[in-house]
């Protein structure tokens, strides 16, 4: 029973203020349709730093990624694996991330750049734009003065030279060198760095080398000269392709006087090279090296090192091997290995599955686009990615991609200026990526249809995951 005097105190406030307190009435729903009574969230960002990539696709706000900005906050390597099927938008993400990049002014960005169409590359028009001429590594014009790039560069160590010709001699004989034709190699290259010296030493010298071997240096392994020759015979094999074979000009003489790699963007066009060719992983393993020797410098730049249909470089455990050196440089000089890949099963389930698992794991960022259903779950399961964004991947639409930045997974659509679209979507450009501004109204409708449905599926999703953390 209520105090007299609180009752008495309570009617007179009425009597002046009028009732200060209501009832609501109770209201029976359900759990489900208690949530719209909760404010909706999004994950956190990536911060304001860097470059501008697009939108996350279900709070709208802006997603920027900057790998140089995020390491050693939240990326334990700046390495970047873009993952996904032809058609989807790998290309156009690659080539306004590069163009973003290329705005600051201490950014310096290498493409190999595997694909193109009527003699050029697919990078010709952006390198065009920029002011600067592709590097073609093409047979048959560098045979009339094109462009050469020397495995004897005196530039490049002696310890690096001889670990790219054996590099280049494995992965075209298929297998690693055995311990004699090791020994003839080595013996031919020490002599030729050690007698020439009044220009540049270049891969005829050990061919020869290999096929004469001098007396003094059977002598200093106690062998017969007869031996060393037989056991380099194989090897001067190999490297006669390069001197006198289908890939001859372009790695058999000096290297051409003039390439700029003080450039802003430097291309190396590999279009002219059969992409599906052993020589594909020899360029590779060749300019890689080189590039290793003679563009990385401890000048405070950082370095971007973009490379197209790179699972000639992660299904080769020889040139796997060369790149995972590479790779190691982004923590002590600033480089960041971007590379593209259509299918991870390409290179996980491939002669170099364990050089293939140590790259990936250093590339802590992976974009991933649509894929089939089958595909999707074998890259969740290699890449750890949670069961939501495996779901979510098949659905995925042109332009938008699952991107996982250390744990940090977010569904994000990639945006493209009016100034970018003539040098991103060429009709070279169509075949690989595509963007929404850019598509009949049908397919935009589609488009924004496949969001909602992807939006959807996370939802449920994580209410599923709640669910069952509420029940454990």
């Amino acid at each position: 029973m209520r105090d007299p005097l609180s009752a008495l105190s309570d009617a007179f406030t009425g009597f002046l203020f009028g009732n200060v307190e209501t009832t609501r009435l109770p209201v029976r729903t359900s759990t489900g349709q208690a949530q719209a009574v909760y404010l909706p969230t999004a994950a956190p960002g990536l911060g304001d730093s860097g470059v501008i990539i697009g939108r996350e696709v279900y709070s709208g706000k802006g997603y920027i990624y900057d790998p140089f900005q995020l390491y050693g906050q939240q990326l334990p390597a700046p390495h970047w694996l873009v993952l996904g099927e032809s058609g989807n938008g790998k290309s156009a993400l690659e080539k306004t991330y590069v163009l973003r990049q290329l705005r600051f002014r201490d950014r310096q960005v290498v493409v190999l750049d595997a694909q193109g169409e009527d003699g050029v590359g697919e990078w010709n028009l952006i390198a065009e734009e920029l002011g600067i001429t592709p590097i073609r590594l093409d047979p048959t014009a560098a045979l009339n003065d094109g462009i050469r790039l020397n495995p004897l560069d005196p530039s490049i160590t002696t310890t690096g030279q001889l670990a790219l010709l054996r590099t280049i001699i494995e992965v075209a004989m298929g297998h690693g060198l055995d311990e004699r034709s090791g020994f003839a190699l080595k013996v031919a290259h020490a002599y030729v760095t050690d007698t020439i010296t009044q220009r540049q030493p270049v891969l005829m010298d050990i061919v020869e080398q290999l096929r004469h071997p001098k007396p003094e240096s059977a002598e200093a392994m106690n062998v017969d000269i007869d031996d060393v020759r037989a056991w380099g015979l194989d090897v001067a094999l190999v490297l006669d392709r390069l001197v006198d074979g289908d890939l001859r000009g372009m790695f058999d003489g000096p290297t051409t006087i003039g390439i700029d790699l003080d450039a802003p963007l430097i291309v190396f066009d590999l279009s002219h090279i059969d992409r599906n060719s052993i020589a594909m992983p020899i360029l590779m393993a060749i300019v890689g090296v080189w590039l290793e020797h003679t563009w990385i410098r401890p000048d405070r730049k950082k370095r971007i090192f973009l490379v197209e249909e790179a699972w000639h470089i992660i299904n080769s455990p020889f040139v796997a091997q060369l790149f995972q050196r590479l790779l190691k440089f982004g923590r002590r000089l600033g480089l960041s290995f971007v590379a593209v890949v259509h299918h991870l099963s390409d290179v996980v389930d491939g002669a170099a599955a364990k050089e293939a698992a140590a790259i990936l794991k250093m590339a802590s960022t992976r974009t991933i686009y649509a894929q089939k259903a089958d595909e999707a779950r074998a890259t969740g399961k290699v890449i750890g990615l949670p069961r939501w964004a495996v779901e979510i991947i098949p659905t995925l639409t042109p332009g938008i991609a699952v991107w996982d930045v250390n744990g940090n997974v977010q569904v994000v659509k990639h945006l493209i200026t009016e100034a970018e679209r003539p040098l991103v979507f060429t009709d070279r450009a169509m075949t690989e990526g595509s963007s929404a501004d850019l598509l009949p109204e049908d397919v935009r409708a589609a488009e924004l249809e496949a969001e909602q449905r992807a939006a959807r599926i996370e939802h449920q999703q994580r209410l599923n995951e709640s669910s069952e953390s509420t029940v454990a």
